[in-house]
């Protein structure tokens, strides 16, 4: 596989009464339509998020924005939104949304659009997810019944990073539970022309 050059990400930070937001922007040489819709889906995440998180009338209230850079190579762009508020109550809350591009179309890509259609990746990922509750221990509210069909998740090198929210699955203590799955355990369910089928060229 020919190089391919990475995004280019650079940090706008928001200011606003109570609101601080450090945002991702990006930039793709030869690409100006895939790179604004990739913005885009980048802002429409934020507002959601901060619109989840609800009122800042509370005077203590505030709120935090920031981001991670999960996976940024082999033209495969994956990242993560986080949202921080107190908003009043015992605690804070933080959210997550991640988002998953191929540079070159620019349309973020939901965990069906990883797999061959008509696959049954949601059997073999809750299969590797469940394997992973009982293996790492971890307490859960309810049993595990598996994954949802638009399950959050992330790339990560040659992982797949599947993730819950808070309270999803487990208790508050436990934050956000996270499954790292290597691309090898799935290759037979994978789409070629996909980013994990990217990912899983050696090369």
């Amino acid at each position: 596989m020919p190089f391919v050059q990475p995004a280019s990400v650079h940090t706008s930070r928001v200011v606003r009464p109570k609101t601080e937001l450090l945002l991702p922007v990006v930039s793709i040489a030869g690409e100006e339509e895939a790179t604004a819709a990739i913005n885009g889906s980048i802002r429409s995440a934020a507002r959601m998020l901060m619109e989840e998180q609800g009122s800042l009338d509370d005077p203590r209230s505030e709120m935090l924005g920031f981001y991670e850079l999960k996976n940024n190579q082999k033209g495969v762009l994956s990242l993560s939104l986080f949202n921080y508020a107190y908003t009043g109550g015992a605690h804070g809350l933080t959210l997550q949304r991640s988002l998953t591009f191929l540079n070159d179309e620019g349309k973020p890509i939901p965990l069906s659009g990883l797999f061959k259609p008509g696959s049954d990746y949601r059997k073999r990922l809750s299969e590797l997810v469940a394997r992973q509750i009982k293996q790492r221990d971890i307490q859960t509210l309810q049993p595990f019944e598996g994954i949802r069909p638009d399950q959050d998740y992330y790339i990560a090198d040659r992982a797949l990073v599947i993730w819950f929210s808070v309270y999803e699955i487990t208790p508050y203590v436990f934050g956000f539970p996270y499954f790292p799955i290597s691309v090898y355990d799935l290759t037979d369910l994978i789409r070629e022309d996909g980013p994990l089928g990217v990912m899983d060229v050696n090369d």
